[in-house]
């Protein structure tokens, strides 16, 4: 129950150590409990949650933060089961079925009771280039903007190529989910689907807690002189940053953000991915610290900078029952 930073496990590695920082973090300030109560029908929206309602504010009708992800089927399908998984799954979780809305400049969520999902299904297999159309169709898909006042804010779109052969496009606005919140809902998506299609109930426990608790928590616990403390910290920590990374590019900055990314992935060889998980090991790191240091050392390098900024997403999942929820956790620290 107390606020402890994941460093103070490397600060401290013993016992002995690490209850002497729990009683200095008691004696400090503790959290509050997060519980189950009962919450209003207007739901508080977490931090980041606000964040995102204040971008699409100012720049609406945009797909900037959806969060689509494609899924291969291979053998027979029973859509009819499908569906009724999807059901279940926005059912079980209340961020599925909640919308967002604005009253006197305040930012408020609704969570709808659960209704049937519906499935939209393309039939491709009479298609001449089925592989192109899908592609166009996933392309469409994902680039569809999200309304988060009118929901729903997720979406399921099933391609048949053949008989034994789907494409499934999912798509979710951020607001209510995230990285995390994919892997779960995956998950349960396919425990379900295989009850289901075999004639079972779900075989899924009941959630402890939903997303609307975790938001009324945060607004418990981040008021008044807690919040005032950790905005100054940051506000002190973060001081003279500079504004932007100048690194020598081909291209100068645009004036106005393109999103125009892209991504590049590679592989390390065994042997070198070996040598960094010892050098890590050896100054009590993890790879991920490790290789964040060297990421830090490059862009100092190619800048010129001393001083630079890095965003680094984390979990937010900061409680054991959090585990399993689909919802908007993830940071950028």
């Amino acid at each position: 129950g107390v606020e402890l930073p994941l460093r103070a496990l490397f600060e401290a590695p013993t016992l002995a150590g690490l209850a002497r920082r729990v009683e200095q973090a008691t004696r400090n300030s503790a959290l509050p409990e997060l519980s189950a109560a009962p919450v209003g029908p207007r739901v508080p929206l977490s931090f980041a949650q606000q964040r995102l309602w204040f971008i699409d504010q100012l720049q609406p009708d945009t797909a900037t933060y959806n969060v689509p992800r494609l899924l291969r089927l291979r053998g027979p399908l029973d859509a009819s089961a499908l569906e009724h998984a999807f059901s279940e799954l926005v059912r079980r979780h209340e961020s599925l079925r909640t919308t967002f809305h604005e009253e006197a400049g305040d930012a408020f969520q609704l969570i709808a009771p659960p209704t049937p999902f519906h499935l939209s299904l393309v039939d491709l297999a009479s298609h001449e280039d089925r592989k192109a159309e899908a592609r166009r169709l996933a392309s469409e898909e994902a680039l569809r903007p999200f309304h988060l006042s009118a929901g729903p804010l997720l979406r399921a779109l099933l391609l048949r190529l053949d008989s034994r052969e789907h494409l499934l496009l999912l798509n979710l606005h951020h607001i209510v989910s995230d990285g995390w919140s994919t892997g779960v809902l995956v998950r349960e998506l396919s425990a379900l689907y295989r009850a289901f299609a075999a004639g079972q109930p779900s075989p899924l426990p009941q959630l402890p807690l939903q997303y609307a608790h975790y938001a009324v928590w945060q607004r418990s616990w981040l008021h008044g002189d807690s919040l005032d403390q950790q905005l100054s910290w940051w506000r002190q920590h973060l001081q003279g940053a500079p504004h932007a990374l100048e690194l020598p590019t081909d291209f100068s900055r645009p004036p106005v953000q393109s999103f125009a990314g892209s991504s590049l992935h590679f592989h390390f060889p065994s042997e070198l991915s070996q040598s960094l998980q010892s050098l890590a090991h050896q100054h009590g790191a993890t790879l991920f610290m490790a290789l964040l240091a060297s990421t830090h050392s490059l862009l100092a390098r190619y800048s010129g900078q001393d001083d630079i900024v890095v965003g680094s997403p984390i979990a937010g999942r900061r409680f054991a029952q959090l585990e399993g929820l689909i919802g908007f956790f993830v940071n950028t620290l």
